[in-house]
């Protein structure tokens, strides 16, 4: 009996697993055709760009104010040699701060980005959740992700419908 129970349950359970409908969906192909995040993702790179010219800027100060001392640095009395060199400490670590409150981890580039991308992200998101439970999809994969999808028949790929919610025209044809 416990046999005859068992072969029920494994037939249940292998005609479920064939009942769940698949498809994936390629992230990176529909926000690269999305002319609102080209716009926030060009925004972004111009504010890192303008950024790091600033923290350039100041390491440049701190390499010329370095290499004034070692210039001067023989003649100078001892008090003014350790104040010329805590000078130079403080101005690196003004620009190290920078560098870090600009491109660290929850830095202003870090909060720009949320503000401007995420909520395109949440958009794409919610419509893919939507589509999918709309079609009954018991999962829906990224091959743009980090997951490895070694093989993706294109009847599956639903990047095409989502961009049609979403109303998204391709820049771009589909590889």
């Amino acid at each position: 009996m416990k046999k005859l129970l068992a072969l029920v349950c494994l037939a249940a359970l292998t005609f479920s697993v064939q009942a769940q409908k698949y498809a994936c969906i390629d992230s990176d192909y529909i926000l690269n055709n999305m002319t609102e995040y080209i716009d926030a993702q060009a925004e972004l790179d111009r504010m890192a760009v303008e950024w790091q010219k600033e923290i350039d800027k100041m390491f440049k100060n701190v390499d010329s104010l370095y290499r004034r001392f070692e210039v001067e640095a023989p003649m100078l009395p001892d008090n003014m040699k350790e104040m010329r060199k805590q000078q130079i400490i403080e101005a690196e670590k003004e620009a190290k701060d920078l560098q870090k409150k600009r491109f660290g981890k929850d830095g202003d580039l870090f909060k720009k980005r949320m503000d401007l991308i995420k909520p395109i992200q949440d958009r794409v998101f919610t419509t893919i959740e939507d589509y999918a439970k709309e079609k009954a999809y018991a999962f829906v994969f990224d091959k743009a992700g980090a997951m490895t999808i070694l093989y993706v028949d294109s009847k599956f790929d639903i990047s095409e419908a989502i961009m049609q919610r979403l109303g998204v025209v391709a820049k771009s044809s589909k590889d």
